[in-house]
């Protein structure tokens, strides 16, 4: 690593720490020409490959905004929608590749998308797979009725409603 005061072309590692939920490694390094120090990140690349071939880096945050747009209205908040972003990333990285293709992004979304909130899923579901018909709503609300999500199952259980 390049000393970013005398531009020496070699420094020594003094410290290591995992940073932002382990995903990142932060560094303290010192220059042995100069004897500055100085901090760096490493992250793991996740690019995500385009329709068009173009890559660009995994944003956590784009995934919030397209999400977000299904939610309106929906009793979903920020913190959820951070918690689900992460959640597609984790995914997506537990593949092991370092490109990953935008559909399969999209794909990732659906799981996680569907256990927070099932309107806001149909929503995104709607887009993402283009439904043209009514038919298309309907086939994937039968398959919402037929399989349902973990969170729907717990808060539909007798037990459940017993308490509230």
């Amino acid at each position: 690593m390049i000393c970013p005061f005398c531009r020496h072309d070699d420094s020594r590692v003094v410290d290591s720490r995992p940073a932002e939920d382990g995903t990142q490694i932060r560094r303290r390094r010192e220059c042995p020409e100069c004897g500055a120090r100085f901090s760096t990140q490493e992250t793991a690349l996740l690019n995500i490959v385009k329709r068009s071939g173009a890559t660009e880096p995994f944003s956590r945050e784009k995934v919030v905004a397209g999400v977000r747009k299904a939610c309106q209205g929906r009793p979903v908040s920020n913190d959820d929608l951070a918690l689900l972003a992460q959640r597609v990333e984790e995914t997506l990285r537990l593949t092991g590749q370092a490109e990953i293709e935008a559909q399969e992004v999209g794909m990732a979304i659906l799981a996680p998308l569907r256990r927070l909130d099932e309107v806001a899923y149909l929503r995104y579901a709607s887009v993402y797979r283009n439904f043209n018909s009514l038919e298309d709503f309907e086939g994937e609300i039968a398959l919402l009725r037929a399989v349902p999500s973990s969170s729907t199952t717990q808060s539909n259980s007798p037990s459940t409603k017993a308490k509230n």
